[in-house]
């Protein structure tokens, strides 16, 4: 792989290990804030900390109503719906449902954008969402239908934000894109709060301002900006890919600081994950990415890797 890619995939594994603790840190977080108000102060502290780093040109071309729009809708609604799900189901559950991700980003693309990954990456994306079932047909643990639910819609709100993300990366500083994305998901989130929430009560101990601490650190402002930043180098698919990370961390979480029941079925559903997760990574190792499909015109889509980036985003560090 080039020094690019080298470096992408540094960042984009480091990003997808770094949202592993995300479940776990919302979880405790929710004990203090409701889950709009979680939203707004997580991405509302991280947009300050990036809007006062981005340089001043990137914020320029990046404040636009298209960027905070999207920004209030990919990572202001999607994380909504995570915490409201996070709160009706267990930390592993929650965590080991991410495992969909990557074939929702696939499947997505594959309609927006007419590009299919390879068949070894499709198996892996099949054998994934087996684990899925199986994980979510077991209760136990406090999981919930409904949470579960929850947190596969959040997903897929998710996956159609990271296929749109690439565009709007295109020409654009990967912090100040980020900077003003989470400062969209803020405002969006803060009337969702005080009308359906009321104002927020104070924290009833430490743990839970240290956690809502992490979660915007480690869990938002370091992930967010190591993906956007890889993501401007490589195709939404090979990008959803690293989201296989955060179930692995996430899972492991649950079982050790929160007791959730590791059974025969969750057990068999974490490796059905796990061994999806290395066989939609094989084609990434390989080098290769997608094919192509024909649309219904008289020509199809560019194959050169540079006609691929130039659709779905070049990539820039490491989601």
């Amino acid at each position: 792989m080039t020094t690019d890619r080298h470096r992408a995939v540094a960042a984009l594994t480091a990003a997808g290990l770094a949202w592993g603790t995300t479940v776990p840190l919302s979880k405790l977080a929710l004990g203090w804030l409701p889950p709009g108000w979680l939203t707004v102060v997580r991405f509302g502290l991280a947009s300050a900390v990036l809007l006062a780093v981005a340089s001043r040109v990137g914020l320029r071309s990046a404040m636009t109503p298209r960027v905070l729009a999207s920004g209030a809708l990919g990572y202001g609604g999607a994380v909504v719906l995570q915490n409201a799900g996070i709160t009706r189901t267990s930390v592993t559950h929650a965590a080991l449902l991410i495992g969909a991700a990557p074939v929702l980003v696939a499947v997505v693309a594959a309609l927006w954008h007419r590009t299919v990954a390879r068949p070894v990456a499709w198996a892996g994306f099949a054998v994934s969402l087996a684990g899925v079932g199986l994980i979510t047909g077991g209760r136990g643990g406090g999981a919930t239908i409904g949470g579960d639910a929850l947190v596969l819609a959040s997903l897929l709100v998710s996956a159609t934000f990271t296929v749109a993300q690439g565009r709007l990366l295109r020409g654009r500083d990967p912090v100040a894109l980020t900077a003003v994305q989470f400062l969209g998901a803020a405002l969006a989130a803060l009337p969702f709060a005080v009308i359906t929430e009321g104002m927020p009560a104070t924290p009833s101990g430490a743990s839970t301002v240290l956690a809502v601490a992490g979660l915007t650190i480690g869990g938002t402002l370091l992930p967010f900006t190591l993906f956007a930043f890889g993501q401007s180098r490589v195709s939404a698919e090979v990008a959803g890919a690293f989201f296989n990370l955060e179930p692995l961390v996430g899972a492991v979480a649950g079982v050790v600081f929160f007791g959730d029941p590791a059974g025969p079925v969750q057990l068999a559903g974490g490796a059905a994950v796990i061994a999806g997760i290395a066989l939609s990574m094989l084609p990434l190792l390989a080098g290769g990415q997608r094919r192509s499909m024909p649309r219904r015109t008289d020509h199809t889509l560019p194959t050169s890797d540079s006609g691929r980036h130039n659709r779905i985003g070049r990539l820039a560090t490491g989601p």
